[in-house]
């Protein structure tokens, strides 16, 4: 039984969510207290108690502690299974957050799954879809994992209602080397706008594409019962990685804020020389973690990611390695390799 306080280190709920997916995966039961305790409001809100209720349902575990506002949770899982599943989050709780915590475990499953989330699709608190489709998934098909993810409504917060649909294959992973970005390749600027007037949309691509003049741009008008919602996504791909840039349009925030709020981190990422900025960088620890191997650049770590990477390596046998390149301000390389080897290379 693995004993997780999740005070540490930011004290955020991928503490929890990470523990889930490799509970599963590495079938070790785990129990943790103090959840979220770095959130204004501690404990399981409903997002993250039907994460820990899928988890529940896909490895037939046993829980103790999975209730809202709980601050303590048991988890002892049984093989995960492969099947078609749904959950309704019930809020504007981040659908792909809840999609992230299963979708690992069932690469290891006895077959293909569907899972079908309902919540929120664009949250300011998650990773949107549109970064899941546009930046993580190509870099998993290349480590060797076949996966789609649907956007089948939008949901934006507080509302909610949108409906993400994802589908899975048992996977085996390699590692992936991702030292540069390569060659740019395009840059392209998406607004969306539900229930809110077009010229919103048009005065952030306009802001955005101001910022990067080779970006070409879309708006799209959802369906008014969709929203209200706003938001914008700027994709900027290279050779060997595609990035994405979210912003959200939220009551008292202008059309010009949101898009300088993106263009502002797209251009600190592009400046940085990194192959994957830091919120890429966060999600793509366990992937590698799982495949046993490999390494990116990035920008400095954040807190988010330092304290996901001590809870992969209470589950697995691996050791993160993260150092400021040489002569690169700014510049990280963080890599993973077997527990032990990287002493073994110093020898």
């Amino acid at each position: 039984m693995i004993e997780l306080d999740g005070a540490e280190g930011e004290g955020g709920g991928q503490v929890l969510r990470t523990a889930l997916t490799l509970a599963m995966i590495a079938q070790v039961p785990f129990r943790m207290h103090n959840i979220r305790a770095g959130r204004a409001k501690p404990g399981l809100l409903r997002q993250h108690l039907t994460a820990v209720q899928a988890a529940t349902e896909i490895s037939a575990a046993d829980t103790i502690g999975a209730q809202v506002s709980s601050r303590e949770l048991s988890f002892s899982p049984g093989p995960v299974r492969a099947g078609d599943f749904r959950y309704a989050i019930g809020t504007a709780g981040s659908c792909t957050l809840v999609l992230q915590t299963v979708l690992p475990a069932l690469w290891f499953a006895n077959g293909s799954s569907r899972v079908l989330v309902t919540g929120g699709t664009h949250n300011p608190a998650a990773p949107p879809v549109d970064f899941v489709q546009g930046a993580w998934l190509p870099l998993l098909a290349r480590m060797g994992v076949t996966m789609t993810v649907e956007l089948l409504r939008c949901g934006f917060y507080p509302a909610g209602g949108g409906e993400v649909c994802a589908t899975v294959q048992p996977s085996v992973l390699r590692p992936l080397q991702l030292e540069t970005r390569g060659e740019f390749a395009a840059a392209h600027m998406m607004a969306l706008v539900a229930g809110v007037p077009r010229h919103v949309a048009e005065r952030e691509v306009q802001r955005v594409c101001g910022a990067f003049t080779a970006a070409t741009s879309t708006i799209r008008e959802l369906p008014q019962r969709e929203g209200p919602g706003n938001a914008v996504a700027l994709t900027l791909a290279y050779e060997h990685v595609t990035e994405v840039f979210c912003g959200f349009g939220e009551r008292g925030r202008s059309a010009e804020g949101v898009a300088d709020g993106v263009a502002r981190d797209a251009r600190a990422y592009v400046e940085s020389g990194a192959a994957v900025g830091s919120h890429l960088a966060d999600q793509m620890l366990l992937p590698m973690a799982l495949a046993g191997g490999g390494s990116f650049t990035t920008m400095q770590p954040t807190s988010h990611s330092l304290t996901n990477m001590s809870v992969i390596e209470q589950f697995l046998p691996v050791k993160f390695v993260v150092k400021q390149v040489e002569g690169a301000r700014g510049l990280w390389q963080v890599g993973v390799t077997e527990r032990g080897a990287e002493s073994k290379g110093d020898a």
